[in-house]
């Protein structure tokens, strides 16, 4: 089995706060690979650290066998980001957006024309090309970014929480188009706390709790003929009702 990603004793501090502790993170080439956690388990600054947006404290890191802080210049060629909290060039209309992107990267115009036409109909962006990108709502900027991620045609795409905030049909856009990218070979990482949407996607799961990797292969093989989400809250320790006692208050109708 060839590895797209792969990580080696991956390590980040925070002061006294480990954030990601010494994890051996595994995703094969060609896969649909989720990697899921609560909310603080280490998976935005472990995908921070493989793709060269935060220097880890310690461990290695290989995208395609290319060691990341060994040669980051070389590896950001071979991967697209769909980060979470999206920052994009506002002022530009999301045609121009593509384009600079296009040119950023070193593709020659006529080529960065020809795949932002091809990119803006799929995303079905067309009628809003023209429109500048602060107007765009939120499953527009998602399409737009995931648009620029996927221009120059990467082997690794990693996405942080792509579907957060995204309504049904942006959504239903974004999982054809990353369906596709990956049917073609490629590969995608992306992070996410909802659990449906991840057995549903997934082929390749990773199940991060408090900065450690605490399960990881086949999604059937994570999930043991249990769901998903059982198999999850059994994996991170977690209950899956609330605690009882207290609130007794909430739902009364007394003033």
């Amino acid at each position: 089995m060839t590895n797209a990603v792969r990580t080696h004793g991956l390590f980040k501090r925070y002061g006294p706060q480990v954030a990601v502790a010494g994890i051996d993170l595994i995703v094969p080439k060609g896969s649909f690979a989720g990697l899921v956690g609560p909310n603080g388990a280490g998976k935005t600054t472990t995908l921070s650290m493989i793709t060269t947006l935060l220097r880890p404290d310690g461990g290695v890191v290989e995208i395609d066998g290319h060691n990341v802080w060994a040669d980051p210049i070389g590896v950001k060629g071979r991967i697209g980001v769909l980060p979470e909290g999206l920052r994009l060039f506002e002022r530009l209309s999301g045609r121009e957006l593509l384009l600079y992107n296009g040119q950023l990267r070193g593709i020659p115009l006529s080529e960065v024309s020809s795949r932002a036409d091809e990119l803006l109909r799929v995303m079905d962006l067309v009628e809003a090309q023209d429109k500048l990108v602060v107007d765009y709502s939120t499953g527009m900027r998602k399409k737009i970014g995931l648009a620029a991620a996927l221009l120059h045609n990467p082997a690794v795409l990693f996405l942080d929480e792509p579907f957060e905030g995204v309504d049904p049909v942006s959504a239903n856009t974004l999982t054809e188009v990353l369906r596709r990218y990956t049917e073609s070979g490629s590969t995608v990482v992306f992070s996410s706390h909802v659990m449906d949407l991840v057995e549903r996607l997934c082929d390749w799961v990773s199940v991060m709790s408090r900065g450690y990797i605490v399960a990881q292969g086949p999604l059937d093989s994570v999930r043991q003929g249990r769901t998903l989400n059982e198999a999850f809250l059994e994996l991170v320790g977690a209950r899956g009702d609330a605690p009882e006692g207290g609130l007794s208050w909430l739902g009364s109708s007394s003033a």
